[in-house]
């Protein structure tokens, strides 16, 4: 308990001593968020207990990527005509060829390249929820295992899911914690602090984005993880983790970096 009366004694002080500082800021929650990430306040765990987790799960996925040819690869076709490669839903995305042309210091540059297009360009959800237990500040965060991570396991958004997985295309479940992010606006128990579109990388994919949200959900709202990849975080803990080897993937960056 004087851990947690600590938590906020020290955060009242704090929004005391910059009272008189006049800042420009978008987001209410974004003076708090600038305390959370000067001391490591989680209820849950250490940092080396975050790591040794992390660690584990890094050394004991069941994650095996193979290259194959992609004539081989199932439910993937490649148009005889074009050599455009899409999915047999006709959802997910596509690859095409495109040529570029592009004027620098009077000097004109061509070159062609495959690009992947997201099928909508619209690519999907990424969302973290922020809880509170013990009035200390809380993000929910995944070991997700994806074919072409750096070490197979990544610090991943509460959810990450494109559009595809959410409307179940490939015939699976659907994602977990999904309906907080589909129905945020709807839940009395879910405050938006950040929901905005998010740029891909271009030089790959094609005029892609993705919606980025942060969602905190009353302190009284139950939450059970369904399994052992979600781990509730603190935002020190995170921004700690940005300093180890691609422990943090792009996506937990991009959602966290406007506060």
């Amino acid at each position: 308990m004087n851990e947690i009366m600590n938590y906020q004694q020290q955060l009242d002080k704090y929004l005391d001593l910059i009272k008189d500082i006049k800042f420009d800021l978008s987001y209410k929650h974004a003076k708090e968020t600038f305390f959370e990430s000067m001391k490591d306040w989680s209820q849950f765990h250490t940092l080396e207990n975050v790591k040794s987790w992390f660690k584990f799960k890094r050394d004991n996925s069941s994650l095996v990527v193979q290259d194959i040819d992609m004539t081989d690869v199932s439910g993937w076709n490649v148009d005889t005509k074009t050599g455009n490669i899409s999915h047999e839903s006709k959802d997910f995305f596509t690859v095409h060829g495109v040529r570029v042309t592009s004027k620098t210091r009077e000097v004109e540059v061509t070159w062609d390249q495959p690009i992947l297009e997201q099928v909508g360009y619209d690519g999907g959800l990424l969302g973290i929820v922020r809880k509170r237990f013990n009035k200390v500040p809380h993000y929910l965060c995944e070991a997700k295992e994806e074919p072409g991570n750096y070490g197979k396991v990544q610090i991943s958004p509460t959810l990450q899911a494109t559009f595809a997985n959410l409307n179940q295309s490939h015939g699976g479940r659907k994602p977990h914690f999904s309906e907080l992010f589909i129905n945020r606006a709807e839940n009395e128990d879910i405050s938006i602090l950040f929901d905005s579109w998010l740029a891909e990388d271009g030089g790959r994919l094609h005029q892609k984005r993705n919606r980025g949200i942060l969602v905190e959900v009353s302190e009284n709202y139950e939450i059970e993880l369904p399994n052992e990849q979600f781990i509730w975080l603190s935002l020190y803990q995170i921004k700690e983790l940005m300093k180890e080897d691609a422990w943090i993937n792009p996506h937990v960056r991009g959602i966290l970096a406007h506060a």
